[in-house]
């Protein structure tokens, strides 16, 4: 969720300076552009993968800070839940056994995490949500001990001055309210990041906007919350109703929430910070030292604090991101579409079909969302986090079509192409993209092997807390194997 806050409590003069502030940092971000002054670098790609923690019954267990005291290892962070870890994978490129480095190293990372969490008598868990959560158990005293989450809960809560209130009809609906933003804690995801040459940035989030339905409906993997049986990805719904600042009257003007798809194709990296700028006030104020304009004008290159700190308050679901790393600066795509789990096959075997589809088709010309409308890609979104793999979505060309028929004979071939131009060894690229093949093949993921599961269960006359808790168990128990979701007997 980002650094730990100096203050949680601002004044109105902080917020009118950190606005000044942020607008000079957009300043110097245009200027760097303009100078050619953010180098391409290398494309190289990142991961975070959250984690929920679990007691012996598959319940939240409330120790996030005594496990990852004992695990003392800087990759692993709070969360806004108490029961919430992040992974951050070391970046790294993707050629040659790059995917097989990362599936290494994330497997020796959770089996260190896991010895410590044994400790505390708890279990961890990559899911998109645990099915085993209740309301009561998503309230303002399970929020992480930390600045940021406090300060940030103030706020969002503060400016939308009444409860949250969250209405997702699915198979079952829910109906619920919440006067804190604790509930965003149920939401757990794996992060793609992707390192891109500033020429080139637009057409990647373009292209990462294009395919996010397709992602939702192969990687889906949360359709329950607070016992019923939801969408396929609950998390995303939820997530936008959870955190919704937006008083009901600002809502019905059209005022844009935080947590947002975008609503066009856009040309430069700009196109997204000045929108964040226009439309959104800041929510935590915290001001910095540096002096942005005067930094670049001296030659150095300036960290941009506040458009940062700005820009990591709006919730997109591709979000850009300016950041220096040994003194270089460079942008990225963040892809946030995506839950945690169900394995760590399963998640790379996303992250290859992300970024080999990603690559291909930002090269291609001329480019896909020439003859896609930006609707049509937030109506995908919407329908592959709904419907998961039984989705029909619409693609150039083809119109509505199944997705497992839209991947396995448009989409793979694409993916294959551009994990080729990184430079991926073929066994890393046939064994993690055999994984999405044969998921469209079976039509299982996450989310069918969970609801087949629970509804096996329940034909046994268990009522549905029992169902899910069983499930959980099994769910763990086929996780620690890292055999791919679709081979899991129900």
């Amino acid at each position: 969720m980002g650094k730990e806050l100096v203050t949680a409590v601002f004044s109105p003069h902080d917020r009118v300076l950190f606005r000044r502030r942020v607008r000079r940092g957009l300043d110097a971000l245009t200027g760097m552009l303009e100078e050619g002054r953010i180098e391409a670098g290398d494309r190289t790609t990142g991961l975070e993968i959250e984690i929920n923690l679990v007691d012996a019954e598959a319940a939240p267990a409330m120790r996030n800070a005594e496990v990852l005291a004992d695990l003392a290892d800087p990759r692993f962070q709070l969360e806004l839940g108490r029961f919430n870890l992040e992974l951050n994978v070391p970046p790294r490129s993707l050629a040659g056994d790059g995917l097989g480095d990362y599936e290494r190293e994330i497997l020796q990372a959770l089996r260190a995490a896991g010895d410590s969490a044994r400790k505390r008598e708890t279990r961890l868990i990559l899911i998109g949500m645990l099915p085993t959560l209740t309301a009561g158990q998503l309230v303002l005293g399970d929020i992480s001990d930390n600045e940021r989450f406090r300060a940030l809960d103030a706020e969002i809560a503060g400016a939308r001055g009444d409860a949250f209130r969250i209405d997702i009809q699915g198979p079952e609906r829910l109906l619920t309210s919440s006067d804190t933003i604790a509930p965003e804690g149920a939401c757990t995801s794996a992060q793609f990041h992707l390192r891109v040459a500033p020429a080139d940035f637009a057409r990647y989030w373009n292209a990462s906007q294009a395919i996010a339905g397709v992602q939702l409906a192969l990687g889906a993997n949360a359709p329950f919350l607070y016992r019923r049986r939801l969408w396929a990805e609950t998390r995303i719904p939820f997530f936008e109703q959870a955190t919704d600042a937006r008083p009901d009257e600002f809502a019905a003007q059209g005022v844009r929430p935080r947590v947002w798809f975008g609503d066009r194709w856009i040309d430069s990296i700009l196109d997204l910070y000045e929108e964040n700028v226009r439309y959104f006030p800041p929510l935590l104020p915290e001001l910095g030292e540096e002096d942005p304009v005067a930094v670049l004008a001296a030659g150095g290159t300036p960290e941009l604090p506040e458009l940062r700190l700005h820009n990591g308050t709006v919730y997109r679901w591709n979000r850009p991101v300016y950041d220096v790393a040994g003194g270089r600066p460079h942008l990225r795509v963040e892809n946030r579409v995506l839950p945690s789990g169900p394995t760590v096959a399963d998640m790379l075997a996303n992250a290859a079909f992300y970024f080999g589809l990603v690559r291909q088709l930002a090269e291609e010309d001329p480019p896909l969302w020439v003859c896609l409308d930006f609707a049509a890609a937030e109506a995908g979104f919407r329908t592959g986090a709904r419907d998961g793999i039984e989705a029909r979505l619409f693609w150039p060309g083809l119109g509505e079509v199944p997705v497992t028929d839209l991947v396995r004979d448009v989409l793979l071939p694409r993916a294959h192409s551009g994990l080729d131009r990184y430079g991926v060894h073929p066994a890393h690229r046939d064994r993690f993209l055999g994984i999405i093949e044969d998921r469209c093949r079976t039509r299982r993921n996450g989310a069918v092997w969970q609801s087949e599961t629970v509804r096996t269960v329940q034909e046994r006359g268990l009522d549905r807390a029992v169902a899910l808790r069983e499930m959980t168990q099994r769910y763990l128990e086929f996780q620690r194997t890292n055999e791919p979701v679709h081979t899991w007997p129900i």
